[in-house]
């Protein structure tokens, strides 16, 4: 009983992305890589913070990792629970996944100390063992906001003193943002479709579908969430994809 238990587990972690792949691929949708965003060149730069154990966290802690991203603050009367409670779903729905890491920023390093955000990890229950929530110097956290496209200041006028955004962040591996879409257009005839598919469904023309990439996740809306969620798992694929395709090369 044991033994098919690993095997069942191995098969979900490693054999299961791949066969999503490939059905999808081979179906009536075409499979689409996840959307690149930004500039072919844009990744998220070299950074280095301080976690809720004191311990230090650079950009390095993440390589050859998927990652999620979001700026929280501990003190918010808002948004932040909820997008943390996100967080925790997602990290769990994802549990069974190597690889796959989360990162939260404070968008209020003057009050958010490790020993506060430790206080706050607790708070929540949330399970540290891939997930750092990190604070460091303010200008170098506003800054690297904007490159995951997304903003994060202070606003006296803002609920808790700070605006930030609630949108969650997916980075692959080499540190590019990535995201799915939110409907294709065919650049021919105009129409639309949810889906990805071979041919427009209006004009009949192949690969004439253009996406249009929804940039990040509202880590506020539980359908969105789920977007994400499926979305990882075909950035994993392609990752599984392009694995196999290198060892069939040598």
């Amino acid at each position: 009983m044991e033994t098919i238990k690993k095997f069942a587990i191995l098969f979900v972690l490693l054999v299961l992305p791949y066969l999503m792949y490939n059905y999808i691929s081979k179906g009536e949708n075409s499979f689409v890589k996840l959307a690149v965003i930004g500039t072919d060149n844009h990744k998220i730069p070299a950074f280095s913070f301080v976690n809720q154990d004191s311990v230090t966290v650079t950009n390095a802690d993440y390589d050859d990792n998927i990652y999620i991203a979001n700026f929280i603050f501990t003190t918010c009367p808002t948004i932040c629970p909820t997008m943390t409670y996100n967080m925790r779903y997602v990290q769990k729905k994802l549990s069974i996944y190597p690889n796959i890491k989360f990162l939260s920023h404070t968008v209020n390093p003057k009050n958010d100390t490790p020993a506060r955000l430790n206080e706050y990890a607790k708070k929540m229950k949330l399970d540290l063992s891939n997930w750092n929530l990190v604070t460091g110097d303010k200008d170098e956290i506003y800054t690297i906001a904007e490159s995951y496209y997304v903003n994060a200041s202070k606003d006296s006028l803002a609920p808790g003193g700070f605006l930030h955004s609630q949108y969650f962040i997916l980075v692959d591996k080499e540190g590019r943002v990535r995201s799915g879409y939110s409907n294709f257009v065919c650049k021919f005839c105009g129409d639309s479709s949810t889906k990805a598919k071979i041919a427009c469904p209006s004009c009949r023309k192949e690969k004439a579908l253009v996406g249009n990439p929804v940039g990040s996740y509202d880590g506020t809306q539980d359908y969105v969430i789920k977007d994400l969620i499926k979305d990882v798992k075909t950035l994993l694929a392609e990752y599984h994809k392009d694995a196999k395709a290198e060892r069939h090369v040598e």
